[in-house]
């Protein structure tokens, strides 16, 4: 019998690094996780901390450790993979070192997505060691299963998109590399998400009082994910106008998407279209028009649901895209992306 993997997590106290730990947890192919910090420091002051104390809803099921990140330590226990569920500038620092000890990493913060310097400028990112992190910022490959399902198995950096950007990029590519869109007419993003999607770290946007009753646009034309969407899709910034907003709920994200199409169409072809795209792509559902996604559906899943409605003049098209961002937009798409490292079916652990 082949021996299991044995993997580690640093982040695991935030809402995508608990997320994570749960499908690692049960996931058939992995020795239990090692779960990591970054300090010594702990609430009771000797050093022990226990992720079922954070979260009591892990508790009953035995202990779950955080210890303290050592890169010696995770080679004597054997670690070949590292998911970074931490800030991007924490991220940033830490890959050349772990990417240096032979480990393998797959970094769901958005430290390695962008290859472009205009759009990575955002992050505002100073790196001790320029040379090597341009020289890992090449490698890295963006771990969207669906898009680069064959540049993923032999990375040994991947960078799991972000939540919104993976709903736009699925809704639009197999439109945009058939070369259907008028895109001198604009492309329009529209997407809501869930609070959890602002991170674990409360902020006066995010207080219950603040979001409770309330819906609200925020990073109008300046949103990180913009370049994300702009760099995979292949278009300019100035093509795609994307607002994001928050939703008053815990999790879930539902972006509505307008296009205009070069010439009409008829629903029946741009449905067999995207059934053609994402043929045998096992987590993202397309919706049989005129059916619509809502983000009840893939909640607590792994998919992305897609759905459209076409105008009467066949060239207006507006499709729904919908996720849960914990999951397929964080936590669920970096196992899927560990399990095409290492050769297991896509689902495994996922179902």
């Amino acid at each position: 019998m082949a021996a299991k993997l044995r993997v580690a997590v640093l982040g695991a106290t935030g809402y995508s690094g608990l997320e994570l730990t749960r499908l690692l947890l049960r996931h058939p192919q992995l020795e239990k996780p090692v779960l990591l910090r970054r300090s010594a420091d702990s609430a009771n002051g000797n050093g022990n901390v226990n992720l079922a104390d954070i979260f009591p809803a892990l508790s009953g099921n035995g202990r779950y450790p955080l210890e303290p990140l050592s890169w010696p330590s995770l080679k004597q226990k054997g670690v070949e993979l590292l998911f970074l569920a931490t800030p991007h500038e924490v991220s940033r620092a830490l890959v050349p070192e772990a990417v240096a000890q032979g480990i393998r990493v797959v970094d769901l913060s958005g430290a390695w997505r962008l290859k472009q310097d205009q759009h990575r400028a955002i992050y505002g990112f100073k790196d001790a060691d320029a040379v090597t992190a341009a020289e890992l910022t090449q490698k890295a490959v963006y771990g969207l299963p669906e898009l680069n399902s064959d540049q993923i198995p032999d990375a040994t950096l991947v960078a799991n998109p972000g939540c919104y950007a993976t709903t736009v990029i699925l809704a639009l590519a197999p439109l945009l590399k058939s070369e259907l869109v008028d895109r001198e007419k604009g492309i329009i993003a529209d997407s809501k998400s869930g609070v959890s999607g602002a991170g674990k770290e409360p902020s006066s946007r995010t207080h219950f009082v603040s979001v409770a009753d309330n819906l609200s646009a925020y990073a109008v034309f300046t949103h990180r994910h913009l370049g994300e969407i702009a760099e995979q899709l292949q278009l300019s910034t100035n093509e795609v106008t994307f607002t994001p907003h928050l939703l008053p709920i815990p999790r879930g994200i539902l972006s509505t998407i307008y296009v205009h199409l070069k010439q009409p169409m008829q629903a029946a072809k741009i449905e067999a279209r995207y059934r053609d795209f994402y043929k045998g792509k096992r987590f993202v559902r397309v919706f049989a028009n005129p059916k619509l996604p809502e983000i009840q559906f893939s909640l607590n899943t792994n998919y992305c649901d897609l759905g459209f409605c076409l105008a009467p003049d066949g060239q207006r098209l507006v499709i729904i895209s919908c996720e849960d961002n914990l999951i397929k937009g964080a936590a669920g798409q970096a196992v899927q992306n560990m399990n095409l490292m290492y050769g297991w079916s896509e689902e495994e652990g996922l179902l």
